[in-house]
């Protein structure tokens, strides 16, 4: 497969202002170069340069289709690149040994397990496939969750089971621990809880974390990084707080609605309602306020987002002129 062309022109604008990850360990437990993978004739993974650092908890963000998963299969060695490199714990991630490999845990969407088993069947099957095991810390496991342990998986709730995920995935002491949305379907309480206790229990040791999810609150509470990709580009790769704080939104009213607003740098994505602008900027400053003066709006607003909205107007671009709901409804 040839090289891949250059990364197209970034949809939202200002992206690459985000500040990249400073380096802070020699050998990151996980490295990308240029990586990239073709399905059919679309590229789902484009040139990705990912560096996450030892101890760290890393969201791997996106909306569907974005890459995600693909990278993480990637990186677990289960799908080859056909371009580009990815390293994990200092490890060519196709042909990683043996020994690396049980240094990995992984945790997968659903929480894939042989519900026939008991939760002591799977605790036994799964033993053998390490070389190191600590009994004491699924012991820490399922007696925080007060998990039954001679219950067959079947027959335990969607949240013990990703609780026994977790029992499991820890056993090894893995130096690195890779989640593919571990939290769908879970209820609020039990996902704060699985997650307040995977941080509490895997960075004890200064493990690192790499994880994807679509629910933001839980990327907010536990990420200290974060990385977004849009059509397989990753296109933010800053600190969870420093993008939160980066986007502003300004909501101005026009006097005439504009049939598209003038290019801005910075101006990362905009939406309009009848008279009403709304524009996302990153890194608001005088040049922007400028901009927004230059409009002549009637009325304006400053509005901080958090990391859910953030996201949300970062992703998803311009969606243009859009009617005004009051007068759609006017005509029914």
């Amino acid at each position: 497969m040839a090289e891949p062309v250059e990364n197209p022109a970034v949809t939202v604008q200002a992206a690459t202002e985000l500040p990249s990850r400073d380096e802070r360990s020699d050998s990151p437990p996980i490295v990308t170069d240029r990586l990239t993978k073709y399905y059919g004739g679309t590229r789902v993974v484009n040139g990705l340069n990912l560096t996450v650092q030892e101890g760290s908890v890393y969201a791997l963000l996106g909306r569907n289709g974005a890459g995600k998963s693909t990278t993480i299969k990637m990186l677990m060695g289960l799908v080859h690149p056909d371009f580009g490199s990815a390293t994990v714990l200092g490890e060519d991630a196709h042909r990683m040994s043996a020994e690396t490999r049980s240094q990995i845990a992984w945790v997968g969407e659903g929480h894939p397990l042989y519900r026939w088993m008991t939760i002591d069947g799977a605790i036994n099957f799964a033993k053998p496939f390490y070389p190191i095991w600590h009994d004491d810390l699924v012991e820490q496991v399922i007696e925080h969750f007060k998990l039954p342990r001679k219950r067959r998986l079947y027959r335990l709730s969607n949240g013990q089971r990703a609780q026994v995920s977790l029992a499991l995935a820890v056993a090894s002491d893995p130096k690195l621990l890779i989640l593919d949305d571990p939290t769908i379907g879970l209820d609020t309480v039990v996902r704060r809880d699985f997650l307040e206790s995977m941080i509490q229990i895997i960075q004890q040791e200064g493990r690192t974390i790499l994880f994807s999810s679509h629910i933001l609150s839980d990327v907010d509470r536990v990420a200290d990084h974060i990385g977004i990709m849009l059509d397989g580009v990753l296109r933010v790769d800053a600190p969870t707080e420093r993008f939160r704080d980066a986007l502003r939104k300004v909501v101005v009213e026009l006097s005439t609605p504009l049939a598209k607003p003038p290019d801005c740098p910075g101006l990362a994505s905009w939406a309009q309602i009848g008279n009403r602008l709304e524009l996302v900027f990153v890194d608001f400053g005088e040049t922007h306020q400028a901009y927004v003066d230059s409009l002549s709006p009637t009325t304006q607003d400053i509005l901080e987002l958090n990391l859910e909205d953030a996201f949300v107007e970062y992703t998803r671009g311009s969606r243009g002129v859009m009617p005004a709901f009051a007068k759609e409804v006017a005509h029914v």
